[in-house]
């Protein structure tokens, strides 16, 4: 078998795809949210440690420019914006 990460030994490699084989897809699912969830808050630390002069809100429409594009993130700040106009509320 061609291993598929060449820094993980063939052997850990097998075991770790026969567990992935194993598991059920509810435990698929929770695990694919698990390493989602954390690589989030990787990248949001990334951009806070990058720019220590932000807030979170700001930290979070960076966050979005970066992975989803300025578009988003513009029309994003937008909404934001208008929704503490009309509700008082973030």
């Amino acid at each position: 078998m061609i291993t598929q990460s060449p820094d993980t030994h063939p052997d850990a490699e097998k075991v770790l795809i026969s567990l992935i084989r194993k598991a059920n897809p509810s435990q698929k699912i929770h695990q694919v949210r698990s390493l989602s969830k954390t690589v989030i808050l990787l990248s949001k630390r990334a951009i806070a440690r990058a720019n220590p002069d932000l807030n979170k809100r700001e930290i979070d429409l960076l966050f979005v420019s970066h992975h989803y594009g300025q578009d988003l993130a513009d029309r994003l700040r937008k909404y934001l914006e208008e929704r503490i106009s009309v509700c008082g509320k973030p």
